[in-house]
């Protein structure tokens, strides 16, 4: 009760300073969406890449000293861990339950997974959250007792996995204002071969895909007060958006933050967002999660031979949290296209501007200045909004409901089918394409799915041929 107590008021004051900081600083969307909106979408960070590899350059401005700490990092994204004890001991350890071997088996070339292959088991890029009604102890979801807070397809040797992730399809048919027809792709889930009892019956589920990992150093450098100043929690300017900040805890200060990472906004810096990955997705332990990725229930998973006290050593996480806070943002390509240019004004008039805000801005990174006082463009406010019952997956997690969602930035996204070979858009990769992730949108970006539904086959067309040269 004390730890509830406790939390509930560091979450209280944090809101508290929100308030008094957005008070302060009540223009900063407008003053920013007046700011003229380069096809140096990182700033300065930009390389001018569109080939397979554009997501895996070092920033652009980065000193030369970095380059080989930042190789490191890279070999680190792409290590294939292995069982302990293995014959190269600083990559073994992996498991024992995990869902893929590496960072980029997921992330593959630094770019987003896809979405599950209806029938197959184990999924390539797609990991499931679960919870059971009520939070933990630090206001994170409940993790279920036997399963954790997401599900492992896959373990080693001869301990078995937790389950299987099933996803399914039907297609729902819609028409366009002008009588032009869309299909949209309607994704559910099932969890078969339970390896360790049955579910409960309030189990709730998020199914996630992996996210492209550009340009996070920049995102990470954008100070609490702008998004504080930007939230709009109350919706007090009346334009139907209400943005929000996500509470959640901060395992390495032992204190509430501001979230910002993850579909969620569950994760409040890289090096966490990192150390979860690395315990949860990959069986790894780190100085940030020390403890086996095992319920204290599945004996056999806590029986088995680890990779030593952590797996994963406090070097190793420095130059992969390197390596993630310095990949470059490819450049805008095609910005004065005809068609690019009317789509960049149908992108504002439609209200996308709203959540997917054009521009940011970092304050100063002591130990990464080309990171520091950047202008940039990503086209994401950072913040949590209501999307409405269809994209809805009812689990909250920290402060998000369970309609709520991070808006996730656009910089990269034409560049998809180039680097992964798809364009599964949407949380869960159900969107295929442009045009069907917009048409998903509700709750507060209904008014603007229903301009781009409403429009002429050219403007959305153009909108679409907007959003993919970013």
């Amino acid at each position: 009760m004390r730890i509830a107590f406790v939390v509930q008021l560091a979450i209280a004051i944090a809101l508290s300073l929100a308030a008094t900081v957005s008070a302060k600083e009540p223009y900063l969307r407008d003053r920013l969406s007046a700011l003229t909106v380069s096809s140096q979408l990182g700033g300065a960070t930009t390389r001018p890449v569109s080939n397979k590899d554009a997501f895996s350059f070092l920033a652009a401005n980065a000193p030369r000293e970095r380059q080989r700490p930042f190789s490191f990092g890279n070999r680190l994204f792409n290590t294939n861990w292995i069982d302990a004890p293995g014959s190269v001991k600083t990559f073994d350890g992996l498991g024992p339950m995990f869902n893929r071997v590496s960072c980029s088996g997921c992330h593959t070339k630094d770019g987003r997974g896809a979405a599950p292959v209806a029938g197959q088991c184990p999924s390539d890029s797609l990991l499931l959250r679960i919870s059971i009604k009520g939070t933990g102890n630090h206001g994170e979801p409940k993790p279920h007792p036997v399963y954790g807070d997401q599900i492992s397809e896959r373990a080693i040797g001869k301990i078995v996995p937790e389950a299987c992730v099933i996803a399914q399809y039907t297609e729902q048919n819609g028409k366009f204002a002008d009588g032009s027809r869309f299909a949209l792709r309607i994704p559910s889930y099932k969890l078969t071969q339970h390896g360790y009892g049955s579910l409960s019956d309030d189990l709730m589920i998020s199914p996630r895909v992996a996210p492209a990992v550009i340009g996070l150093g920049l995102l990470e450098a954008v100070p609490d007060a702008d998004l504080a100043a930007l939230a709009d929690p109350d919706d007090s300017d009346g334009d139907g958006i209400s943005g929000r900040i996500n509470t959640v805890w901060d395992h390495e200060s032992d204190t509430t933050a501001v979230g910002r990472f993850g579909w969620k906004a569950g994760q409040p810096t890289l090096r966490q967002q990192n150390a979860a990955a690395a315990n949860g997705d990959i069986g790894l332990t780190t100085p940030l999660f020390a403890v086996e990725n095992c319920a204290f229930t599945q004996s056999s998973c806590r029986a088995a031979p680890n990779g030593g006290a952590p797996e994963i050593s406090e070097e190793f996480l420095q130059r992969l949290t390197l390596y993630t806070r310095t990949l470059a943002v490819p450049a805008q390509r095609n910005p004065a296209d005809p068609s690019v240019v009317i789509g960049a004004t149908a992108f504002r008039t439609m209200g996308c501007a709203s959540c997917h805000l054009p521009t940011l801005r970092t304050s100063d990174v002591e130990e990464f200045p080309e990171l520091g006082q950047q202008t940039f463009h990503p086209y994401t406010d950072l913040l949590l909004h209501d999307m409405g019952e269809g994209l809805a997956d009812h689990r909250p997690e920290f402060t998000a409901t369970g309609r709520e969602w991070r808006t996730p930035p656009l910089w990269g996204i034409g560049l998809y089918p180039t680097v992964n070979g798809h364009q599964d858009l949407l949380h869960d990769g159900r969107a295929r394409g442009v045009a069907e992730a917009i048409l998903w949108h509700g709750g507060e970006a209904q008014a603007s799915r229903d301009a781009f539904a409403a429009a002429s086959a050219s403007l959305r067309t153009a909108l679409v041929d907007f959003v993919n040269s970013l």
